[in-house]
C-alpha cells in the first residue's frame, strides 16, 4: 500500500503508515509525538507533519495497545449555546438518541461549533478513536461534511433527504409532502396570500419547503412569498414584521419552527391584529410551547422523540455492519388548533 492510500482507503491510518511515511521507525514516532529525546528536531518535525497529513495522533496507538473499546456516538450541532436550550426540537431529538444509547450501554459526545468547524470536529472525533460513529445533521446544499467524512470512512447517518446525503444512510421527514398538506389546509380555509419565515437558506430541507411551499402556492392559485430567518426568536419578530407591513399583507404565515411562531403573536398584538380573525399562523414542529400559547398554535407534528431513536438505531446497524437501508420516517401531520381560521375577507 502506498504512502497515500491510508488516508484515502477510508481506514484509519496507524503509527506504522506515519513511520512510512516520515521515512523512520515506528519508535522514532512514538519519541516524537511524546516530545521525549531521541531524534534531532528535523526528524521531529517531519514525523509531526506526517502525522497531520495521516490524520493520525498518539492516542489511536495508546488505543490500540489497551485494547480499549470507546462505545461513543458523535454529534456536533451549528447552534449557539444559548438558542439550543430554547429550541424544544433538539432537546427531544436528544432524548430519543438517549433512549437507544441506554440500551447499547453507549454515550453521546456532544459539541455546540461553527459550521465551518463541523468537518474537522467529526475528523477528530473519528481518525482519534473517540467516537464509533456520527449522526449529522443541519445538511446543506452541496454539505462540505458528505464527501471529506465518507473520504476518512466516518460510519454515520445523515438526518436528512437522500439527495443531501451522498453515500451515507439517511433518516429524514418528508418535508415536501408536510408543506403541501399545510398551505392546503390554508387555502381551503380560504387564505389566498399565504406567506412562510424559512430557516436559513442554505439548508438542505429549507431548500426543500421552500420549493415545494412556491410549487403547491402556484397550483392552487394561492399569492406566497419566503422571509429568510435563522429559527430564533428574534429574527422571526423581524420577519414577522416585514411581512405584516408589506402592501400585500398575508392573511397567514406558516413559521418553519415553533420558537418563530410563538414570537408572531406578539408581533399580531403589536399591529393590533386578532389571532386567528385577522392572521393566522402555523407553526412546524409542535411542541408545549404550541400549547401554552393563547390562542394555542396549529401546528405540523410529528414524534420527535421516535425520530432520533429511529436515527440511532438505524447508526448502530451501520457501524455494526448490519442490513441497513435509507428511509423516510413518519410524514409529519397537521394539528389544527387556536392559531388558524378563515380570513375575514373570506368571500
Amino acid at each position: 500500500m502506498s504512502q497515500t492510500a491510508a488516508a484515502g482507503s477510508g481506514r484509519k491510518a496507524t503509527i506504522k503508515d506515519v513511520a512510512l511515511r516520515a521515512g523512520v521507525s515506528p519508535s522514532a514516532v512514538t519519541i516524537a509525538v511524546h516530545n521525549k529525546p531521541g531524534v534531532s528536531p528535523a526528524t521531529k518535525e517531519r514525523i509531526l507533519q506526517a502525522a497531520r497529513e495521516l490524520g493520525w495522533s498518539p492516542n489511536q496507538a495508546a488505543q490500540s495497545l489497551s485494547g480499549k473499546q470507546l462505545h461513543t456516538v458523535g454529534l456536533a450541532i451549528a447552534r449557539p449555546a444559548r438558542m439550543l436550550g430554547l429550541e424544544p426540537f433538539y432537546m427531544e431529538f436528544i432524548s430519543g438518541i438517549e433512549s437507544v444509547l441506554g440500551q447499547h450501554s453507549c454515550s453521546l459526545l456532544l459539541r455546540l461549533v461553527e459550521p465551518a468547524e463541523e468537518v474537522e470536529v467529526h475528523r477528530e472525533w473519528w481518525q482519534g478513536n473517540r467516537v464509533n460513529g456520527s449522526i449529522l445533521v443541519d445538511l446543506r446544499v452541496d454539505d462540505e461534511r458528505v464527501p471529506a467524512l465518507a473520504a476518512i470512512g466516518l460510519p454515520a447517518v445523515v438526518v436528512g433527504h437522500p439527495s443531501l446525503a451522498g453515500p451515507f444512510t439517511s433518516v429524514w421527514t418528508d418535508d415536501a409532502a408536510a408543506t403541501a398538506e399545510a398551505v392546503r389546509y390554508l387555502a381551503a380555509l380560504g387564505h389566498r396570500r399565504i406567506a412562510r419565515v424559512s430557516g436559513p437558506a442554505e439548508l438542505g430541507h429549507s431548500a426543500i419547503r421552500t420549493k415545494a411551499f412556491a410549487e403547491i402556492s402556484q397550483g392552487l392559485g394561492v399569492q406566497s412569498q419566503t422571509v429568510v430567518a435563522d429559527f430564533s426568536a428574534d429574527q422571526g419578530s423581524r420577519a414577522c414584521r416585514s411581512l405584516l407591513l408589506s402592501a400585500d399583507r398575508p392573511t397567514a404565515i406558516i413559521f418553519d419552527n415553533d420558537i418563530m411562531a410563538v414570537t408572531a403573536l406578539g408581533v399580531a398584538a403589536e399591529f393590533g391584529l386578532s389571532v386567528p380573525a385577522d392572521l393566522s399562523l402555523l407553526a412546524w414542529d409542535d411542541s408545549q410551547l404550541c400549547q401554552l400559547t393563547r390562542p394555542t398554535l396549529s401546528a405540523m407534528q410529528h414524534d420527535i422523540f421516535s425520530f432520533g431513536a429511529d436515527v440511532t438505531q438505524t447508526l448502530f446497524d451501520v457501524m455494526t455492519r448490519q442490513e441497513h437501508a435509507s428511509h423516510a420516517a413518519q410524514v409529519p401531520g397537521l394539528v389544527p388548533r387556536g392559531s388558524t381560521a378563515p380570513p375575514a375577507n373570506r368571500p
